[in-house]
């Protein structure tokens, strides 16, 4: 169905009709100009916003839309969860345009009601309107937490241990593996335009790669999951991160934001680095340096924190938590040592949205 059939008020009926709060904070959603939220006497009010523009952030040669619609709010909810609050709400905007029909945006909401579902979030509004460039999401996230709960990226003190929840760099890996069979695609498609041959052009309409043995990579680039499991293995540990932040752009860039925040340096071991399997055997068939990537790749989304030395103990008997390094004097500056003992300084090389 064309958009145009519906309108802009049809569609958002056609997409929220169904839609029920479950947040005791959330009074009244989507139906009126604003949403109404009362948050619980005592909590502290977190907001997040993140936009995402079809050919910077995503590509939908390969990204299918309910995954799109999956990961553009889970990327906003990964940093309510770096701020130790509990998300409560969203709003969506999209700005859409004539190449996508209902379905097309249907298929966008369900991947987002999917992640929604997952961490009991409320859908309370958001707009809509055309675009003459393709998909644009935004979205908003508010979460709450108790004022001494709150963490953020300027609590490290020196000897804080430094910490990453999963692995890194398998998103990172699972783009890379999409972009390559992107080209030799496209360029087997070009191939049989120019020999006139409609047959191999038909076959290729609807080829698809053979990603056998590395589904994990995929699913980390497609289809990411913010940790909030870990916030709550912390909170149940009794553990409170001196400073917190989720992996977007690369855990070196991350790091060197705490510190600059924090006004410390910091040391971490490539030894120490969590590196999944297929990341590794990726790296390797494409002559890149693993290390590398799980500095710079970005798009984990996992959770890098420090906490005091005190605390090695009870944050090591936790599951998929990784102790990598520890921070230091700022006029130690932020090194990484390799595993032949070399130093290195960090540098922040992961995803910058504005680099030309």
């Amino acid at each position: 169905m064309e958009i145009s059939e519906l309108g802009e008020f049809g569609l958002i009926e056609r997409l929220t009709k169904d839609i029920t709060t479950k947040n005791a904070t959330t009074i009244r959603g989507i139906g009126d100009d604003c949403a109404i939220l009362a948050p619980a006497e005592g909590l502290h009010t977190v907001v997040t916003t993140d936009l995402l523009m079809e050919g910077v952030h995503f590509d939908l040669t390969y990204v299918p839309l309910r995954h799109l619609g999956y990961k553009a709010v889970m990327v906003n909810l990964s940093d309510i969860f770096a701020m130790n609050a509990q998300p409560g709400q969203i709003t969506v905007s999209l700005a859409i345009s004539s190449k996508f029909c209902v379905e097309d945006i249907e298929e966008l909401y369900a991947g987002m009601r999917m992640a929604c579902e997952k961490w009991g979030v409320d859908i309370i509004g958001g707009d809509t309107t055309s675009s003459l460039t393709g998909l644009a999401i935004s979205i908003t996230a508010i979460g709450e937490a108790r004022p001494e709960d709150i963490v953020l990226r300027s609590g490290a003190k020196p000897t804080d241990l430094i910490c990453v929840s999963g692995n890194l760099g398998a998103a990172y890996m699972g783009l890379q593996l999409l972009e390559r069979e992107k080209v030799i695609w496209s360029e087997q498609v070009e191939e049989a335009r120019l020999g006139g041959n409609k047959e191999q052009m038909e076959l290729l309409r609807d080829a698809q790669p053979d990603f056998s043995g590395r589904e994990y990579l995929l699913e980390r680039q497609l289809k990411p999951e913010a940790r909030g499991d870990i916030i709550v293995a912390l909170r149940e540990a009794g553990i409170l991160p001196t400073s917190m932040m989720d992996i977007s752009d690369g855990l070196s860039s991350e790091l060197m934001h705490i510190c600059k925040q924090s006004q410390t340096g910091c040391r971490i071991y490539e030894e120490r680095l969590p590196l999944d399997y297929q990341t590794a055997a990726m790296a390797e068939e494409l002559n890149m340096n693993v290390s590398t990537c799980a500095l710079n790749g970005g798009e984990d989304y996992e959770l890098l924190f420090t906490v005091p030395l005190a605390q090695n103990d009870a944050v090591s008997a936790l599951e998929d938590i990784h102790i990598i390094g520890y921070i230091t004097d700022a006029d130690k500056g932020q090194a990484l040592i390799t595993r032949d003992g070399g130093e290195f300084a960090l540098k922040a090389q992961g995803w910058n949205p504005l680099e030309k």
